[in-house]
């Protein structure tokens, strides 16, 4: 396939983000994990957002799908029900990179059944092997991973330079000092990429995610123990809410018990932390693995203390999302019955 090379006197390589409002979070981390390339003048990003009051939303977005050199399609499933996205913007942006006039990369954002089968399915996806950022134990490092495609697709685009020729020498007669003026590039006016401000966050902020977690990770148990029964026969899951800080879970194979846990939060052992206890109980004492609520200075994430044996490849480090830490237990729940012990 051929690739359009920018302009020689174009500095950077424009880069445009299709995505769904759904993942604007996502999106800004993303965006803030690019911070190194905009300040080395690799590229300049452009999303919707950016739209002024006044302007037209149509007309704006257009003329950034049509122009820009790096197409990003922030792949989740609320992207892929979008009209909008699906139709305006990836149809276009896969039709301009069949064409050699603009590289699009997918990056995949959350599991989104049957994206491999939609027309950018044929292209490579970041992060490798099309893992979702969500269900990665570290999600830093998985965008890591997408801003080292963009450098690369970046460097593909910029032209080689010319072979250095010394110049000949030149005589004059008074010395002039060298221009400070820097002719500006039609269509760009120059702002700092350094925008981020550090959040902070207050107790209630994190007992609120704590609550938020847990009732996520309840509801991932309750469906994937109904999918894993539809799609195997012979396994049962059951699930059963105990109290508001508490579930349990069991898988069933020829109605045999294979796997137990019970999931809780209000540990006495770590308040703020989300508890995994193989079996059922009514404990609040005893824990095989717990989750604790971490900060950064953007955002709020789960951390496991990595004291089950699934968890030792886990970085306990990691950063986990609320997906990538319903994962987590779900692995130690499912873990039995995929090593083939009763």
């Amino acid at each position: 396939m051929p690739t359009r090379r920018i302009a020689q006197e174009k500095q950077l390589a424009t880069l445009f983000f299709s995505y769904s409002h759904k993942d604007e979070a996502l999106r800004d981390q993303l965006e803030t994990q690019l911070a190194m390339l905009k300040r080395q003048g690799v590229i300049d990003t452009w999303h919707d957002r950016r739209i002024d009051a006044g302007q037209e939303l149509h007309a704006q977005i257009s003329s950034h799908v049509e122009n820009d050199d790096i197409i990003l399609l922030l792949v989740s499933p609320d992207f892929l029900a979008s009209d909008y996205c699906y139709d305006q913007e990836m149809l276009r942006a896969m039709a301009r990179h069949d064409a050699g006039e603009a590289i699009v990369i997918p990056v995949i954002l959350r599991p989104s059944e049957g994206w491999t089968g939609a027309p950018f399915g044929k292209l490579n996806a970041v992060p490798a092997d099309g893992k979702p950022i969500t269900l990665s134990p570290d999600r830093d490092q998985a965008f890591v991973e997408v801003a080292g495609a963009i450098r690369k697709a970046a460097a593909r685009l910029l032209p080689k330079p010319a072979p250095f020729t010394p110049a000949a020498p030149q005589m004059r007669s008074v010395a002039q000092p060298p221009s400070l003026s820097v002719p500006a590039r039609q269509g760009f006016a120059p702002r700092s990429s350094n925008l981020r401000l550090a959040k902070t966050f207050s107790e209630r902020d994190r007992d609120r995610f704590k609550d938020e977690s847990f009732e996520y990770i309840a509801r991932f148990f309750d469906t994937s123990l109904a999918e894993l029964g539809a799609r195997n026969p012979g396994i049962e899951g059951s699930f059963r809410r105990v109290d508001a800080n508490r579930f349990t879970a069991s898988i069933y194979r020829a109605g045999q018990a294979v796997s137990r846990c019970t999931i809780f939060i209000g540990s006495s052992m770590l308040r703020d932390g989300i508890a995994f206890a193989y079996g059922e109980t009514n404990s609040n004492n005893s824990l095989n693995e717990s989750l604790s609520v971490v900060a950064d200075d953007q955002s709020m994430f789960l951390r496991s203390m990595g004291m089950a044996s699934y968890s030792r490849q886990q970085d306990e480090a990691a950063k986990l999302s609320q997906e990538g830490a319903a994962e987590l237990y779900w692995g130690l729940l499912i873990a039995p019955l995929q090593q083939g012990q009763r």
